[in-house]
């Protein structure tokens, strides 16, 4: 599927990050249709924690699904595998392959995704062809244990300095998301907000009105 700058921008009002942790006898696929259901509007697959070919597996699958509701595919990282399997794109770390070097092997038409905890860094990336920046982490995380706090006021700045679309990732929860409002951002990405709860659908459902009245 390709998607315009502005359909793009829509997209990312609320992304989920997959996480197999909290499986508790679903599979990944049963997981990502109650969020996709309760309205998450961006799928990252992100599974440090499978082989190859189980990986290329279940993105397969999960692509399928969400060619089904009409929302972006991406993978985490392995670019060559989204190119592999024509994923809607990919997102990249800091240590990760450069935004300019993933854009040379998926093409015009990919979404990247580039993480950023700096104002340099995400003028860098959006210089180098990012589509959007993850920003984070903006609250204290248990996904990522090795992530540092960014500043709101970084955050903020960020946002005024990029044209591009700008997430908001780590700890965001349905209590604190509210506490971003006004810095700019189009959408915020998480983890276990979604996936760490009991019912997936409803969660994400609750948790997509809260940013939608914050964006």
């Amino acid at each position: 599927m390709s998607f315009t700058k502005e359909q793009l921008r829509e997209q990312m009002l609320l992304y989920a990050v997959t996480d197999r942790h909290w499986l508790n006898g679903q599979t990944l696929y049963e997981q990502v249709e109650e969020a996709l259901k309760g309205g998450a509007t961006f799928i990252q697959l992100r599974e440090k924690d499978l082989t190859e070919e189980e990986f290329l597996e279940e993105a397969k699958k999960i692509q399928q699904l969400c060619k089904k509701y009409r929302v972006p595919f991406i993978i985490n990282d392995n670019v060559k595998l989204a190119k592999e399997i024509d994923a809607d794109g990919v997102h990249v770390g800091q240590s990760d392959m450069e935004a300019l070097d993933v854009r040379a092997q998926l093409g015009e038409d990919k979404i990247i995704g580039v993480s950023a905890r700096t104002v340099e860094q995400a003028l860098l990336a959006e210089k180098h062809g990012a589509d959007y920046l993850g920003v984070g982490a903006v609250f204290q995380t248990g996904t990522k244990t090795d992530a540092r706090e960014v500043e709101h006021s970084v955050l903020k700045e960020i946002c005024t300095k990029v044209d591009i679309p700008v997430v908001a990732i780590g700890g965001i929860t349905q209590d604190n998301v509210k506490e971003l409002s006004g810095s700019g951002i189009n959408g915020v990405a998480v983890i276990s907000a979604i996936f760490a709860q009991k019912d997936i659908e409803t969660a994400t459902a609750k948790l997509k009105s809260c940013v939608e009245q914050m964006v």
